[in-house]
C-alpha cells in the first residue's frame, strides 16, 4: 500500500480532535468519514467545522472556498460498519481509557478491511498499551496531532512494520504536515514532554511565591518573544485537559510527587467552570486577555526571577527526551518550532547560550530547589561531554549545530523530519 492508495480516511470520535483532523484531511483531498456513537456529538459537527475553517483561514493553512468544497467530502455516521467499509486509514480519538481504546480497536479490526491501517490519536497512552487488542498490529500506530499545530507525531508498535510507518510519514506530509517519527514510544511523546515541565514549572513558581501568573508570563514573550507564556498557553489547551493529564501515572516518579501540588492548585479553576479560553476564564479573562493588551511587556523584567526556571526546565526536559534515545535533537527543536511558531528549539538555546553557561544556570535552579536534582544530572551528564570536547555552541562554532550558519536558520529545516 502507497501513499497514493489512501483514498478514504475515517475518524472515529467527533470531538474537538476528530473534527480538526478530519476538516484537514479533506482540505487535502481525501474522502472523509466522521463517526460517533453520540447522535448529540454528531449534530455539533457542523458548527465546530465553522470554527475549525475560521481559524484555518485566518493562518493561511487554505482558502474559504477551498473549505466549502472540502465539507461536502466529508460524510457523518453514526453506524461504525458503514463508516469504515472503505477506509484506507483510521484515525481513533475516542476518551482517554485504555479498555475503551483498546475495545474500540478491537472492533475496528473485526469490521475494517485487511488492507486498512489502524492509529490511536492518543496524547497519554502507549501504543503498546493499545495494540495488543488487534490482530493487524504489523498496520497499527500511534498518529498523534497537536491542536492549533500541524506537527503529528508517528509511533509503531511492537509489531508495526516500516512500510506502515512511512505510510503514515507520507500521509502527514500530504496534509501540510510536520511529521515526527519517534524512535520509540514515550510519554508525552516529544512537544508534551517539554510542554508539561514548562507549564509545571510556570505554576510552581506561582505557588511558592516566587512570581505572580503575570510576571511568568511576561519573562517567557519578552525573552522567546513568544506571543503568549505558559499561563496562556494552558488556557488555550484547556485547564481540564491539563487537570486530566495530571492523573495519568508518570514513570518518573519525581514527577510523581509534584502533582499533589498541582493538582491542588488547579482544582479550584475545575470545580469554578474556569477552564480557560472555551469558557471565557481560566488564569485569564478572555476575550480581552491582559497578556494580549499593548502595555503587556513594558514592566521590567528580571530574568532569573522566572525566565531561568522556565527555560531551564524546558531545555532539561528536551535532553532528557534525546537522552532515552525518543528523536535526535533537531527533531526535537523541528517538533517545537513547527508547534509553536517560535524560532528555535532548546538545543538551539543551548547553542546560543552556551552549553557550559547552561550547566551554570541549571546547577543555580537546583540550589534554588526550582529543579529536581536526580534529572537535573541526568541532563549534566548528556551535556557534559559536549563541554569535554569544547562544543560549547555558538562561541565554540560548534556545538548541537555548526555555527555561524546552523541548521534551524534555514527555511527548508522545518519542511520534513527523519
Amino acid at each position: 500500500m502507497s501513499f497514493e492508495e489512501i483514498k478514504t480516511v475515517c475518524f472515529v470520535g467527533a470531538g474537538t480532535m476528530g473534527c480538526v483532523n478530519s476538516l484537514v484531511s479533506a482540505i487535502s483531498g481525501y474522502n472523509v468519514l466522521l463517526y460517533d456513537i453520540a447522535a448529540d456529538n454528531l449534530s455539533q459537527v457542523p458548527e465546530r467545522h465553522q470554527e475549525i475553517a475560521a481559524f484555518l483561514v485566518a493562518s493561511g493553512y487554505c482558502s474559504p472556498e477551498t473549505v466549502s468544497a472540502a465539507i461536502e467530502h466529508i460524510t457523518l455516521s453514526s453506524d461504525l460498519e458503514e463508516a469504515i467499509e472503505n477506509a484506507d486509514l483510521v484515525s481513533e480519538s475516542v476518551f482517554e481509557k485504555l479498555e475503551l481504546k483498546r475495545k474500540v480497536h478491537q472492533e475496528l479490526d473485526d469490521l475494517c478491511p485487511p488492507r486498512t491501517i489502524l492509529t490511536t490519536n492518543t496524547s497519554i497512552l502507549l501504543v503498546s498499551d493499545i495494540e495488543s487488542a488487534v490482530k493487524r498490529g504489523d498496520k497499527f500506530a500511534a498518529l498523534h496531532s497537536h491542536l492549533g499545530s500541524l506537527v503529528i507525531d508517528i509511533v509503531g508498535g511492537p509489531r508495526t512494520k516500516p512500510d506502515t510507518i512511512e505510510i503514515l510519514k507520507r500521509y502527514v506530509l500530504s496534509l501540510g504536515g510536520t511529521p515526527l517519527v519517534l524512535k520509540k514510544e514515550y510519554p508525552g511523546y516529544v512537544l508534551n514532554a517539554m510542554l508539561g515541565p514548562l507549564n509545571t514549572m510556570a505554576m510552581n513558581l506561582v505557588i511558592a511565591g516566587h512570581a505572580t501568573i503575570e510576571e511568568v508570563d511576561r519573562a517567557w514573550m519578552f525573552y522567546r518573544k513568544a506571543p503568549m507564556g505558559p499561563f496562556g498557553i494552558m488556557d488555550y489547551v484547556g485547564l481540564n485537559v491539563i487537570f486530566d493529564s495530571l492523573h495519568q501515572q508518570n514513570p518518573d516518579p519525581n514527577i510523581e510527587k509534584l502533582k499533589p501540588i498541582i493538582i491542588s492548585y488547579l482544582a479550584p479553576y475545575i470545580e469554578n467552570g474556569e477552564l480557560g479560553i472555551k469558557t471565557g476564564k481560566g488564569f485569564y479573562t478572555y476575550p480581552d486577555p491582559t497578556y494580549q493588551q499593548s502595555n503587556f511587556l513594558e514592566k521590567k523584567i528580571d530574568p532569573s526571577t522566572a525566565y531561568h526556571p522556565l527555560i531551564s526546565a524546558l531545555i532539561q526536559s528536551g535532553v532528557i527526551v534525546a537522552l532515552n534515545d525518543v528523536a535526535e535533537p533537531a527533531d526535537i527543536d523541528r517538533a517545537w518550532m513547527a508547534a509553536t511558531y517560535l524560532d528555535m528549539g532548546p538545543f538551539g538555546i543551548l547553542d546560543q547560550m552556551g552549553i557550559d553557561n547552561f550547566l551554570d544556570l541549571l546547577k543555580k535552579q537546583v540550589e534554588n530547589e526550582l529543579l529536581i536534582p536526580e534529572n537535573a544530572a541526568m541532563a549534566e551528564a548528556y551535556l557534559q561531554q559536549y563541554v569535554d570536547r569544547n562544543e560549547l555552541g555558538e562561541k565554540a562554532g560548534q556545538g548541537f549545530y555548526t555555527h555561524p550558519d546552523p541548521a534551524y536558520k534555514k527555511p527548508e529545516f522545518l519542511k520534513g523530519l527523519n
